[in-house]
This record gives structure tokens, C-alpha cells and sequence, in this order.
């Protein structure tokens, strides 16, 4: 039997990509000071795994870089080096790599082989005396005296029965195993097969290595007692002399390449991997036997070694006891079972697509029902009822699916904020909270570069210079804050910085070259104020630099913002910092919309945006020349929006006092809906109109009605911009 390991190539990618990130993650909290020895392991078991997949799967690049950088963490985490930023430096321009050659393989995109030859000099030049062996692309024979650096005789001794697997896994495994430390292999009965395997590594990494091949539930390990120091001579002595004699040859360097042997035995695994899957149909595996292991049992009786090994603590009770470990400082234990699985973002959305054609079915059956005599089809009606409620919990646990934690995003700022702090020379202290808030997919997606512009700017134009924020009697060191937290049916999202604010002459002065109007700049509100930052082509930056300067940015990142139905606002104090806060819907999938009439047509007005409605009285509506009609609500005049004006639909009443207005509010701003009747509220399903149909101005979507009639949901910022040209009669195109 032969298993294509082709199949597995994604889960490889995936699950270096995590390990890459968690590196990433890691080298950025340690303490170059005072680095935590738990926090240095696990740095080094990221690179391990990582170069440990990337060999089982052929990748030979990524291996040659991972073996340098895990020397050079091995060296470190043992204390024989001490930790510096400028290991940091060089462990995260490896992560970078790492990342651009994972990419090139998962992605075909580019890798820049300049930037992987600096990177493996600089981790070459940091390990000084450490010896780094270089990887050809076939891999060393595992215990070979070439590929030796570490005399592993002393460490600790575990004993792995292996679940049934082919030759070719079980010798590969026995490849990677021995780069840990000396492995003997033993065939036991139904193809079965033991290791023996002497090392200094912990056994963590042992069954991280082997679950790239095998289900490590599958596996059996015990600790074995350490060999006496007579009994490891005798052992070493009988294994020489039984080589010698045997002939198995795999120290034999001519030994280890079949083609320059004339086609010999070919054990494969130190062969890369094309040739191991062109080999792959050969199925004499069994004739052909291992050769060259010699069973650990027969070397020690003929050295005349007898242990009786006392019950050791199986692979189950290892883990509970580092579990219990772990979970003295918090952290769950090693050997937890995963509880997620990898389901494609495809599966989702279709699973979400028919879900939300079952919520429009749904509405049609009891739109339908409505006119049936509840004592005549009392059951009907039960039934009917019940199918809703069902529905509606199977839509909230469909749509809770989509919903990402805010860290998603936030993971990727601290490294950047590191990187642009120190090119800026600047201190700069990255705080993050409510990263387990979570938002809509799509949503998480669109705001990654918004967000990016805005950490840049906080970090950039916010925060001071070092000297300049001692000057002020702050600390040296700026603190920028990143949170997200859920808000009713919204997520608020803030940047904030402690920073010298924003300055409002200079917004003024600016605004005033470029032309903007400005009809009371004195008397003008604050909030208006920081409001003029985000017009096309605004910066206050004197110089113009590769991360700021050219007035572009701010603007998109409103527009992107406002597109996905968010509102941005500032808040800024001089010499104190500036808060710049997002609100933005959980989803764009299914939205609280409330149903309007106008003439004949009924729309969709997103709940989220509806203040209140009434009735207003003659005396209440007032017209003002030129600017159109206001009504006036509790003390305050609102601009009127007659819905049938903006659409050129014939109404039942174009008197306000006969209809109904509807308050509505965004981004700060209130006006007065005017339409013909209210028909109540529901949930709907959002359907993008512009990939079905084209963009309209004023309507943000579509969705279908139980009657199975098409409703289009209205973009209630774009209407209340529009409030300003209804003197003109002029209508959207």
C-alpha cells in the first residue's frame, strides 16, 4: 500500500503558516532582558515543526533555512548564547522568508533569492562558533558521523510502537528522528514496528515530528531506564562490530544515492522527494527488507545485556502530566485534542446562501398561512410558528459561522508597529483589547487596511519624539491602544494614541489652501473640525516621506468605511492624544430592516439607522427658499426627505401632516424620512445588487419579500447627503 502525501500539501501550508505566526507572535512578546526559558522552547518547537513538515514534504528551501535558525534558538534556549534584539531582529526577517517561500509554494508567487541568501548569512554570522551543518538536498543518513553535532549517549531513552505502516513512512519517520538523536528500529509482529529512540529532546518534539505521518493517538511511547555507562560501551561496541560485519554500508557515503551505486538497494528516504513519489509504485518493500537497522534486542544480547524495564508512564499519562503543568501558569496542555476543523471559506458561504433562501421561504409560508382561520387550521398554525422559531435559530448559528475574532486583525499591527517605530525613532508601547470580539468574515477582510492606515498615521503623525514627549513630562515611550467591543446590533472599533492630538490651526490653515469651504472657521465645532482630515488630498505633514505625506488615505479609508455601512469619528485633545472610532454592522449578510411604502413600492429601511417615527403637524413642517422643506422635532429643525421625490415614484400624499416620517440618523446627522405608511419589521436577506444588476445611488442592496417580490434596502447615509439638492427637484440617476 502507498499513500500519495500530494493530498496532504495543504495541511502542510496551513499548518506552517499558523506556526509562522505564532513565531512571529512569540519573538515579539520575549523578554530580550529576561527572556522566559518556556517562551524560548516554544519559539524553537515553531522552527522545528516547521522544518520537520517542510522535509517530510520535499521543501527542500525551507528546510535549509529552518536548520540554520533552529541551531542558532538551540544554542540560545540551552543558555549557551544569550538572547539579543538582534537575534530577534534576525529570527523575524527569517520568519519573512519563511513566509515568502511557503507562499511561493503554496501560491507560485515570486521569491526574491538575494533576500534568502542575506537572511541565511546573517543567521550564519549570529551563530559565531556554533557549527551549522549544511543541507545538500538529500538529507543526511540520521546517524551518520557527518551529521552528528550533538552526542546524544546519556539523554533520555523512549520506546515507540508504531501503528501498521509501509516501509517507506516507517523509514522516513526513522530519517527525521535520527537529526534528534540515535534511533534503533525493530520489527514486531503484523508489519508492526518499534523505535528506539535516545535523545536530549523533549517528547513533545518527538510526537511532533511523528504526527506528520502518523495519528500520534495511534502511537504507544514509553520512557525507557537509561543504559549504565558499561552497558551504552557494550552496546556501541556490538552495534560497530555487527555493522562491520553485515556490511549495511548507509555510512557509507556512495551508499547513500542508488544512482551512483549502479541502482543498488535505494532505501529511499534520504532521497528528495520526486524521486521518492517516482518510486512510489514500486511495491518491493517487503523483498528488500530495511537491511541496514539492526534489531535493538539482538545487539544487546550479544553484548550480553539484560534490562527489565520497570511499567513506564505510557504516552496518555505524559501529556496529563505536562497538562498539569501547563495549566499551573494557564495554559492548556500539549496534548489537548483539537476542537475545530478546516472547512473551506466556499462551504460556508454556500451553506449561508441556503440558509438564507430558507428564511425567504420561510417568510412566504407565513405570509401564506396569514389568511387562514387560526380555529379552522389551529395545528397548521402551531406547526407554522414552530418552523419560524426554528429557523431563526438555525440562521444565528449559520451566521455565527462567518463571525471571526477581531485578533484575526489585530495579531498582524505589533510587528508592524515595531518595525515602523524603530525606522521612525520612536518608543512605542502596542496595547490591544477585545481581540476575541467578533465581526463578520467579509467584514474582517474589508477593514485590515482602513485599520492599517489609521496605526500608521497614530504611530507617524501621532505619538512624539522620544526627547520631545520627555520635554512634555510624558514617558519616552508612546502608548497606542487597539480595541474592539460589541455595541447593540454594532462593533465599535478605536485607535488611540496618547500623542501630542491633532491641531486644529493647522487642520484650519490647510483646509483653507486647499480650497475647501470654510463658511466660519472661528466658530466651527471641534468635531467638524477633525472632520476636514478626511477630504481628498489633506495632509499636515511638512515633509513627504515613504509612510505619510501625500494626502492619500484618509479619504479611502472613510469611503471604505461608509461603504461597508460604518461611520468614523474623532475625538482629539492637544497634548493628549487622539481617538479615532469605527462603528461598523456585525454582518452584511442578514440585517433588522424595517418595511416602508412609497406609492406603490415598498423598501427596506435598514433598523439600525431609524431613530424614531411620527406624524408630524402643519405647524411643525416649515419651507425655507432655496434649502427645501424641515420639520421640527422636539426643538430642533431636521431637513425633510421626500422618499417619492428621490426615486420619481407617484405617491398616495405629498402632504407630511397625511404620512408618516421616519428619523433617521447617521454619522452624526438626523433628518426626516418622509413616506406613505409604515408596513412593519423583519429580518431580511441581503442581496448584493450591483454584481446582479449595477450600482444605484441611494440603495445599498436588494432582498426578497414573502411574497416573493423583490424590496430594495435604502442607503441611508447616501439619502442623507442628498437632503442638501432637494431645492433643485433633483433626483438620483
Amino acid at each position: 500500500m502507498t499513500i500519495d502525501i500530494s493530498q496532504f500539501f495543504q495541511v502542510f501550508f496551513d499548518e506552517a503558516e499558523e506556526l509562522l505566526a505564532e513565531m512571529e507572535r512569540l519573538l515579539l512578546a520575549v523578554d530580550v532582558d529576561a527572556p522566559d526559558a518556556e517562551d524560548l522552547n516554544a519559539i524553537f518547537r515553531t522552527a522545528h515543526s516547521v522544518k520537520g513538515g517542510a522535509s517530510t514534504f520535499g521543501v527542500t528551501d525551507m528546510t535549509e533555512v529552518t536548520h540554520i535558525l533552529e541551531t542558532l534558538l538551540d544554542r540560545i534556549r540551552k543558555g549557551e548564547m544569550a538572547l539579543t534584539s538582534e537575534h530577534v531582529d534576525a529570527f523575524l526577517a527569517a520568519k519573512d522568508i519563511l513566509k515568502m517561500q511557503l507562499d511561493g509554494h503554496r501560491l507560485g508567487s515570486t521569491v526574491d533569492q538575494d533576500a534568502v541568501g542575506d537572511v541565511r548569512m546573517m543567521l550564519q554570522s549570529l551563530t559565531q562558533d556554533v557549527p551549522v551543518v549544511a543541507l545538500s538536498p538529500v538529507a543526511p543518513a540520521f546517524n551518520s558521523p557527518e551529521a552528528k553535532v550533538v552526542d546524544h549517549s546519556g539523554g533520555r531513552r523512549y520506546r515507540l510502537e508504531l501503528p501498521v505502516m509501509v516501509h517507506r513512512e516507517v523509514t522516513a519517520l526513522g530519517a527525521e528522528l535520527g537529526l534528534m538523536g540515535h534511533v534503533s528500529i525493530t520489527p514486531l509482529d503484523k508489519d508492526r514496528n518499534a523505535m528506539v529512540v535516545t535523545t536530549h529532546e523533549s517528547l513533545d518534539d518527538i510526537i511532533a515530528i511523528c504526527s506528520f505521518v502518523l495519528n500520534p493517538d495511534d502511537m504507544v511511547v514509553t520512557e525507557l531506564p537509561a543504559l549504565s555507562e558499561k552497558q551504552a560501551r557494550a552496546e556501541k561496541a556490538e552495534r560497530s562490530k555487527v555493522e562491520s560485519e553485515l556490511g549495511y554500508g548507509f555510512f557509507d557515503e556512495t551508499e547513500l544515492h542508488p544512482a551512483q551505486a549502479g541502482g543498488g538497494q535505494g532505501y529511499g528516504f534520504f532521497q528528495p522527494l520526486d524521486e521518492i513519489r517516482a518510486n512510489a509504485k514500486d511495491g518491493n518493500d517487503d523483498a528488500n527488507g530495511y537491511g541496514f537497522f539492526q534489531p535493538v534486542e539482538q545487539i544487546r544480547a550479544a553484548a550480553g545485556i539484560v534490562i527489565e524495564a520497570p511499567p513506564a508512564p505510557t504516552v496518555a499519562e505524559e501529556h496529563e502530566k505536562k497538562a498539569a503543568k501547563k495549566d499551573e501558569k494557564g495554559t492548556p496542555g500539549a496534548g489537548a485534542e483539537s476542537s475545530s476543523i478546516r472547512v473551506s471559506i466556499e462551504k460556508v458561504d454556500q451553506l449561508i446562501n441556503l440558509v438564507g433562501e430558507l428564511v425567504i421561504t420561510q417568510a412566504m409560508i407565513e405570509q401564506r398561512v396569514d389568511t387562514l382561520d387560526p380555529m379552522a387550521h389551529e395545528r397548521l398554525l402551531n406547526s407554522v410558528s414552530q418552523l419560524t422559531r426554528n429557523t431563526r435559530d438555525l440562521q444565528e448559528a449559520v451566521m455565527s459561522i462567518r463571525m471571526m475574532p477581531m485578533d484575526f486583525v489585530f495579531s498582524r499591527f505589533p510587528r508592524m508597529v515595531r518595525d515602523l517605530a524603530a525606522k521612525l525613532g520612536k518608543k512605542v508601547d502596542f496595547i490591544t483589547n477585545g481581540a476575541a470580539t467578533e465581526l463578520d468574515k467579509g467584514l474582517i477582510e474589508r477593514i485590515v487596511d482602513p485599520l492599517t492606515h489609521l496605526v500608521r498615521n497614530s504611530i507617524d503623525h501621532g505619538i512624539e519624539m522620544p526627547d520631545v514627549r520627555r520635554a512634555a513630562g510624558k514617558s519616552e515611550s508612546g502608548r497606542l491602544f487597539l480595541s474592539a467591543s460589541h455595541q447593540g446590533g454594532n462593533i465599535i472599533i478605536e485607535v488611540s494614541d496618547d500623542g501630542g492630538g491633532l491641531n486644529r490651526e493647522r487642520i484650519l490653515a490647510k483646509a483653507a489652501q486647499n480650497g475647501l469651504p470654510l463658511a466660519d472657521p472661528e466658530n466651527m465645532k471641534d468635531a467638524d473640525v477633525w472632520q476636514l482630515i478626511f477630504a481628498p488630498g489633506f495632509s499636515t505633514a511638512e515633509t513627504v516621506t515613504d509612510v505619510s505625506g501625500r494626502g492619500v488615505g484618509m479619504d479611502v479609508v472613510k469611503r471604505n468605511i461608509t461603504a461597508m455601512g460604518g461611520v468614523v469619528d474623532i475625538r482629539s485633545a492637544k497634548g493628549f492624544g487622539t481617538t479615532i472610532s469605527i462603528s461598523l454592522p456585525l454582518t452584511l449578510a442578514i440585517l433588522d430592516g424595517m418595511s416602508i411604502r412609497v406609492g406603490e413600492e415598498v423598501y427596506i429601511l435598514p433598523l439600525g439607522f431609524v431613530v424614531e417615527s411620527l406624524q408630524p403637524v402643519a405647524d411643525d413642517v416649515k419651507e425655507i427658499s432655496g434649502k427645501g422643506r424641515v420639520i421640527k422635532v422636539r426643538g430642533e429643525y431636521l431637513p425633510l426627505v421626500p422618499l417619492y421625490q428621490m426615486f420619481d415614484i407617484t405617491p398616495r400624499h405629498t402632504d407630511p401632516t397625511q404620512g408618516i416620517v421616519v428619523i433617521i440618523e447617521t454619522d452624526g446627522r438626523k433628518a426626516g424620512l418622509f413616506v406613505d405608511d409604515l408596513v412593519g419589521q423583519q429580518q431580511v436577506v441581503v442581496k448584493n445588487l450591483e454584481s446582479n444588476y449595477r450600482k444605484v445611488a441611494g440603495i445599498s442592496g436588494a432582498t426578497i419579500l414573502g411574497d416573493g417580490g423583490v424590496s430594495l434596502i435604502l442607503d441611508v447615509a447616501a439619502l442623507i447627503r442628498s437632503s442638501r439638492q432637494l431645492s433643485d427637484e433633483q433626483i438620483f440617476s
